[in-house]
């Protein structure tokens, strides 16, 4: 349990998806106007990271990984189908994103017009692969730990996008020179609060 909560507490502050590798950048500057809509489409990265991160796991272990098909026959131990790893993640993250768009879409019709293209968008986020990706690399022994650091992943995405859209509603009203509003402050604001993210990394875990 203590190294479930390891991965999850540094995949959310220490490893977080935005101001420590800058992936999902996209999205997280042009959805980020306001708070609700940051909330939704935050809570839809959660989801998708939850779900598709523990599925790959599985698809890795049992099917992409060199020898990973020894449970069929052992003539297959030999086989090595990681080059499809890239074609089966990203089949799998476009299911769940196609899903999460259905669910809001039928549940909350002006999240869903608010979020606009950016909800099927997720599909290409490359924090979504990143997150599979990263799993691969750092060859997590459970399903458990899997779905601790895609969890944890969506989280720090969420807090990341949900902080912007604070803050860029506040400085809406703030005194910002006429060259730098929009997305120049917000830039600066993003690189001020990845460095401040940097001092989570002195942290032992």
């Amino acid at each position: 349990m203590q190294d479930l909560i390891n991965i999850f507490v540094k995949s959310v502050f220490i490893d977080n998806m935005i101001f420590a590798y800058f992936l999902g950048m996209c999205s997280y500057l042009a959805v980020s106007k306001t708070v609700k809509t940051s909330v939704g489409l935050g809570v839809a990265v959660i989801f998708v990271l939850g779900i598709t991160v523990p599925v790959d796991y599985l698809l890795n272990k049992y099917l992409l990984a060199p020898g990973a098909l020894h449970w069929i026959s052992s003539d297959l131990a030999t086989v090595d189908l990681s080059f499809l790893s890239f074609i089966l993640f990203i089949a799998v993250i476009a299911s769940m994103v196609q899903l999460v768009e259905m669910v809001i879409e039928k549940f909350s019709p002006a999240l869903y017009n608010s979020l606009g293209i950016f909800l099927p968008l997720i599909a290409v986020n490359c924090a979504i692969l990143g997150g599979s990706l990263f799993m691969q690399e750092r060859e997590y022994q459970s399903i458990a730990e899997a779905t601790s650091f895609g969890l944890g992943s969506g989280v720090g995405w969420f807090l990341a996008i949900v902080a912007i859209a604070a803050i860029r509603e506040k400085i809406r009203y703030s005194n910002v020179p006429p060259a730098l509003k929009g997305l120049g402050i917000t830039f600066i604001i993003t690189g001020l609060m990845g460095i401040a993210f940097m001092s989570f990394m002195g942290i032992k875990i």
